[in-house]
């Protein structure tokens, strides 16, 4: 069964049919364990990765560390939501180490990025405190790998 949602992971277009072959399970029970996954929360949707830039859309992108103060009896979870909900929030991880989430952001450009950290997450009052990395180049999401032009290397060759 695990097989069929490493197919499904890969390839959110392939049919039940198609993965009826690969895993040498029946179609109806792969439709099945489909709808069940679906229904219970397993497969939570369904995404194409795209290539923005090649269609003219380049919108910013920030990873944010924050550092809060986890709440008596909810931990990390309660601040962790209240983050998430925010729109400008992409994905929201705990994390080990000096900080204790990560969030992915998306804004049309750095001052709103700018603006999100300092008029929504920064003043929450459980936020310790933020340090924002600005994503300057994506080559590889979900694990696709984005084919970026190659730079035109205009130096001259040093020959001897």
């Amino acid at each position: 069964m695990k097989e069929i949602f490493e197919i499904l992971e890969q390839n959110a277009r392939a049919t039940p049919e198609q993965i009826s072959t690969m895993v040498d399970q029946p179609v109806n029970e792969v439709e099945k364990i489909i709808k069940r996954a679906e229904k219970d929360g397993t497969i939570l949707k369904y995404k194409a990765i795209i290539n923005w830039p090649k269609l003219g859309k380049e919108d910013v992108w920030a990873l944010i560390e924050v550092r809060v103060t986890p709440q008596r009896g909810v931990g990390f979870d309660a601040i962790a939501e209240r983050i998430y909900q925010f729109s400008e929030v992409y994905s929201a991880y705990l994390v080990s180490g000096t900080y204790d989430l990560a969030i992915l952001v998306r804004g049309k450009n750095m001052q709103e990025i700018a603006s999100f950290v300092a008029e929504k997450l920064a003043p929450l009052e459980e936020v310790q405190s933020t340090v924002t990395h600005f994503l300057l180049k994506r080559y590889k999401e979900s694990g696709e790998i984005f084919h970026l032009p190659k730079e035109i290397n205009r130096r001259l060759p040093i020959t001897p």
